[in-house]
Parts: C-alpha cells; sequence; structure tokens
C-alpha cells in the first residue's frame, strides 16, 4: 500500500484541457519516494493508500500541482547577457546567487530585451491525470537519506 516511504512506480498520463501533455513511456515507468514532495502535492495526496494494480483519475488544481500563475515572475533580461541565438518558446537556465539552476521560457523578443517567464509551464493549468500503480515496495535507508527513489540506470548522488 502507498504510504509514506515507500518507493512507488507508477504509469501516468497528464492532460491539460483534454491535449496529452506529458505521459510516462511504456517500459520507463515514474519512481518516486512517496510523501517526500518528490511529486506535486495533488497527485500525491490521490495515490495515498492505493495498491499495486489500482487505477486513478484524478484533478489536480493550480494549488495542488504547479501553482497559480504569477504575473511578476514575467521579466525582460538583456539580449547581450545570451551567448547564443534566442529562440521564441524555448526553455534555458539561469543560475540564481547561490548557484541553483532555474528555468524559463522565452516569451519574446524585443530589441535589445527579451521578455522570460520564471512560471513553470504548467502553472495555472488544472491538471488531470490517469494513473496505474505497477509497483510499490519499501525504501532503502539509503532512499531515505537522499530524500529520492533509486532506479536501475540512475546516476546516484
Amino acid at each position: 500500500m502507498i504510504t509514506k516511504d515507500k518507493v512507488v512506480e507508477i504509469a501516468y498520463t497528464l492532460r491539460v484541457d483534454g491535449d496529452v501533455v506529458d505521459q510516462s513511456e511504456a517500459n520507463e515507468p515514474l519512481t518516486y519516494l512517496h510523501g517526500h514532495g518528490n511529486i506535486i502535492p495533488g497527485l500525491e495526496k490521490a495515490l495515498e493508500g492505493k495498491n499495486p494494480g489500482d487505477e486513478v483519475k484524478v484533478t489536480v488544481q493550480p494549488e495542488e500541482g504547479y501553482g497559480a500563475y504569477d504575473e511578476s515572475a514575467v521579466e525582460e533580461l538583456d539580449l547581450a547577457d545570451f551567448d547564443d541565438d534566442v529562440e521564441v518558446g524555448a526553455v534555458y537556465f539561469g543560475e540564481t546567487e547561490e548557484g541553483e539552476l532555474i528555468p524559463f521560457t522565452v516569451l519574446g523578443l524585443n530589441g535589445d530585451k527579451i521578455e522570460v517567464d520564471y512560471n513553470h509551464m504548467l502553472a495555472g493549468e488544472v491538471l488531470d491525470f490517469d494513473v496505474k500503480v505497477l509497483d510499490v515496495r519499501d525504501a532503502t535507508p539509503e532512499e531515505l537519506e537522499h530524500g529520492h527513489a533509486h532506479y536501475e540506470g540512475m546516476d546516484e548522488e
């Protein structure tokens, strides 16, 4: 049963306004450590108590997903700060003063300025998930220490 500190494998399809925007690959389920904020809160709550073989349909509101869209997260940057050609709609990564990478989407170009959006691309969206629980197991001590699931082929931290 899915509870805190269990490693869970799910197959999922995510739709926004009826359009598929993300899904797990047939042979590559999403593996996560439950109860550690590794997936969005609304989906994690919906999966609590489920078992392998269970299928779940859940609608997640923005507050339990990627948050409300924040207009103040749209800024203008100097084109001169970019090394390469900038493409509208592309996602780039900036670095905070603490060295953390932060993604942003280019909304438009205006002369020597670039309008960028730091919101998650699904911020403000209602998310419709179809999920099948494939496996549930106890987390290893190492997984608990690291705060995420380990799986075959991953680069361990």
